[in-house]
């Protein structure tokens, strides 16, 4: 298995940026398929960006597209994501998480998930 530690969340004004990362421990990072999820208040669950299998190519959800990049370090078992022109639609506690499997943007589809870091960004 695999342990995921989020962090990077905080306070931002609208327009701003924040970058969060997700430390893995464990399994090595490069045995797991990664995303990011978000959960807003009174709503579900939501992919918001990953890597495509097996290329490795990164997507995303279309809400955020162009405004956020993810990236991983394999060698420092450490993935990120940077997010760019935040809008208070963007206010959520973010997780990062891993699939033992073939990802896909459903969160049905992994297997372990960290704690969540809190991102609020105010209007």
């Amino acid at each position: 298995q695999v342990q995921l530690v989020e962090s990077g969340g905080g306070l931002v004004q609208a327009g701003g940026s924040l970058r969060l990362s997700c430390a893995a421990s464990g399994r090595t990072f490069s045995a797991y398929n990664m995303g990011w999820f978000r959960q807003a208040p009174g709503k579900e669950r939501e992919f918001v960006a990953g890597f495509r299998w097996p290329t490795g190519s990164a997507y995303y959800a279309d809400s955020i597209k162009g405004r956020f990049t993810i990236s991983r370090d394999n060698a420092k078992n450490t993935m990120y994501l940077q997010m760019n022109d935040l809008k208070f639609e963007d206010t959520a506690v973010y997780y990062c998480a891993a699939a033992r499997g073939i990802p896909t943007t459903s969160e049905n589809a992994y297997d372990y998930w960290g704690q969540g870091t809190q991102v609020t960004v105010s209007s």
